[in-house]
């Protein structure tokens, strides 16, 4: 992507020119005006552009006053046409030129007829939230979709034939409506509570000109800065053909999100938390030895792949996870152009090098033939260097040598180097490696010694995800042959299941924020009863905070509560608060004095009987089926169910053996129904 290859279609989108000729005088000469610059690498963080000093929906509508308002650009496939905001981020400081765009979507409840509960909540496991009434989305569009968004401006706002055709042209855009489309470089929504959902970062390799990093930073920014309460994310990310949520485990014991703070939010298929970790620790902890011992006999490339990394590193590598982790921090040091050489037996040259290959090679080798007379004991560095002193003048060589080879293979050997825990001094030691690498002679031909190898980035990504396939994802012979190495696929299956992740943010307010006396900051939620006074079965609703004024009186603070959780919840929408539940105070009280700071209240109140039905975003709480699945699933995953036609409870296909590839039965009945049907005595 050029360095400001979508900025032509952003800025039209942008600019307000719509095409409309009926617009006021007022928003022509808004249209008009430059729209603001604000720094992308400090937008969302605390004072920046706002001061975030409020709960979460207060902060939003802070944020928004210093957007660019429109009000007329995005409209969702109902018609309904929906408030949104721009802002003009620049990347670098001198560069003006090179801007992305971050809009801001309001998008009510009554926006949408379909789509009123969240999937992703059900997902998460945040089912028992009630429905909101606003969300916000925060979209960063990519190339094509912002061309796409830009085109069905020619309609005002609403789809056009222009749009869709170019939309299907693009590809991957299955809509014409920002919020809805796919393809973003990076969408997140917020509820109006706190409560958000990370749903797709795009970087370089999917056509943004940021990468995931930057993108992430941005986003976590946000979250911080407005003071999210948790935000979960699905993670599918691959690439060249890896899962990424497997890779990263096995290296990191976590996700490539785990460095913004994201963990372990809730599995698929029945996987819990301690089953996730079980899975990572087993794959982590096998010993890279038993791997060649199994494998190395009918694979002959894993056995070089571990000499190859072993003879780079400058550590032992011992276990599957040591492997992993210091190739891909290998390639992160590695420059995209193949410029790192290494020269058997394993020391990294840099091009600033003073010495040629071929005085490291002979200094190696006069060091490794005094550890030899050593007869293979541990040995200090000051008489490993003053025995090769005999042979080697030049002691800065020396002393280059004994720190490059630590822990390296040289010829059928392996130069180990250790702090003695006692004298605190350096010591070296020599390991025949000859009978463990039977391979390994080939790797030091004498014709191969004359030439440097390359480590390229390629070779190096070539090599992790050869590992990868081979001992992750296929089902090797070996690996059936030894029983720790058969827990493999069933870790990996259980690490591929645990895609939902979460991160719960503070929600600490800045102590200026809140002033004793003046000021009380409160925690409150709601519980709902019927007409005879007695509590609905219900999820407690979260604690919401408010900041509210010590002299208002008990009954005031019962109406800015009944305000509050009206405007976001969409269930509430009718709701009287009628008392606090514990604590005991009259009508005309004052709240300072009464209520003490940081207090937890439970209001009771009701609401219309009509709206019990559909207020809650999971489904089996409003009643439309429920699920109960083999492996443990009480409710929806995400992942492909059937319902039985007779008792309605909802199972996973793949959990009934019917593989992705089969379309759903029409008629299916769960193994209890039928075997009711079979000895039932009507039929006997």
């Amino acid at each position: 992507m050029s360095p400001n290859g979508g900025s032509k279609y952003l800025e039209h989108f942008c600019s307000g020119s719509t095409g409309a000729t009926g617009c006021n005088k007022k928003r022509k000469k808004w249209c008009g005006e430059q729209q603001r610059l604000f720094r992308f690498k400090s937008f969302g963080s605390h004072g920046y552009p706002a001061e975030f000093d409020r709960t979460f929906w207060k902060n939003v509508k802070a944020l928004l006053e210093f957007g660019n308002f429109k009000d007329n650009l995005v409209c969702n496939g109902d018609g309904i046409v929906l408030s949104c905001w721009s802002f003009q981020l620049e990347l670098h400081r001198h560069r003006p030129d090179r801007t992305v765009f971050l809009f801001v979507v309001e998008e009510p409840v009554e926006a949408s007829s379909i789509y009123q509960h969240c999937k992703h909540c059900q997902y998460i496991g945040w089912g028992h939230h009630m429905v909101y009434n606003v969300k916000y989305h925060f979209v960063v569009p990519s190339k094509e979709t912002a061309a796409a968004a830009t085109t069905c401006l020619s309609c005002h706002g609403s789809y056009c034939d222009g749009g869709t055709a170019l939309a299907a042209a693009i590809g991957k855009i299955k809509s014409s409506n920002l919020v809805e489309m796919e393809g973003h470089a990076l969408h997140g929504i917020f509820h109006c509570n706190g409560f958000g959902h990370l749903l797709c970062v795009n970087g370089v390799e999917m056509g943004s000109e940021l990468n995931g990093h930057h993108l992430m930073d941005l986003w976590d920014r946000l979250c911080t800065g407005l003071r999210a309460r948790k935000v979960s994310l699905t993670d599918i990310s691959q690439k060249k053909g890896m899962d990424l949520r497997l890779l990263h485990g096995v290296a990191y014991a976590g996700s490539w999100f785990r460095r913004w703070g994201y963990q372990f939010g809730r599995g698929s298929f029945g996987v819990t938390e301690p089953m996730y970790q079980k899975a990572i620790q087993a794959i982590q902890n096998i010993p890279l030895c038993l791997l060649h011992h199994h494998l190395g006999s009918s694979d002959h490339y894993i056995p070089l792949i571990f000499t190859k990394y072993q003879a780079l590193s400058d550590h032992s590598l011992i276990t599957l996870a040591d492997l992993f982790q210091f190739m891909l921090e290998l390639k992160s040091r590695l420059p995209k152009e193949p410029s790192i050489d290494s020269f058997n037996p394993g020391i990294l040259l840099e091009t600033s090098c003073r010495w040629s290959p071929k005085r490291i090679e002979m200094a190696s080798r006069v060091i490794v033939d005094a550890l030899k007379r050593a007869d293979f004991r541990w040995v200090s560095r000051q008489e490993v260097r003053d025995a090769a002193r005999a042979y080697i003048g030049d002691t800065g060589l020396l002393d280059f040598v004994l720190k490059s080879l630590g822990n390296h293979v040289v010829g059928n050997y392996l130069v180990r180097r250790s702090l003695n825990p006692v004298t605190k001094v350096l010591e070296y030691c020599l390991e025949d490696i000859s009978n463990t690498l039977p391979n390994h002679d080939s790797l030091m031909d004498p014709k191969t010694k004359a030439s440097p190898c390359k480590i390229t980035r390629f070779q190096l990504a070539k090599d992790i995800f050869y590992l990868y396939k081979c001992i992750l994802r296929e089902k090797k012979v070996g690996l059936n042959s030894c029983g720790i190495l058969t827990a493999v696929p069933v870790a990996t299956r259980i690490i591929l299941d645990s895609k939902y992740l979460v991160k719960e943010f503070s929600q600490e307010l800045p102590s200026r924020a809140i002033q004793t006396g003046e000021t009380i900051e409160i925690y409150c939620t709601v519980q709902i009863k019927d007409k005879e006074k007695k509590s609905i079965p219900m999820p407690m609703l979260p604690y919401e905070c408010l900041i509210i004024r010590g002299s208002m009186t008990i009954n005031e603070l019962k109406r800015e509560v009944e305000k509050c959780f009206r405007e976001m919840y969409w269930g509430l929408r009718s709701l009287v608060i009628e008392s606090i539940a514990n604590t005991t105070t009259w009508e005309n009280d004052r709240v300072y004095g009464q209520i003490d700071e940081g207090s937890e209240l439970v209001f009771e109140g009701g609401i219309d009987a009509n709206e019990l039905q559909g207020m809650w975003e999971s489904s089996s709480l409003n009643g439309r089926g429920c699920v109960d699945c083999a492996c443990g699933a009480k409710e929806d995953d995400g992942e492909r169910m059937v319902p039985c036609d007779i008792c309605e409870v909802w199972q996973h296909t793949r959990c009934l053996r019917i593989p992705n590839s089969e379309e759903i039965p029409r008629i299916f009945l769960c193994s209890r129904c039928e075997q009711d049907i079979i000895f039932s005595p009507s039929l006997m």
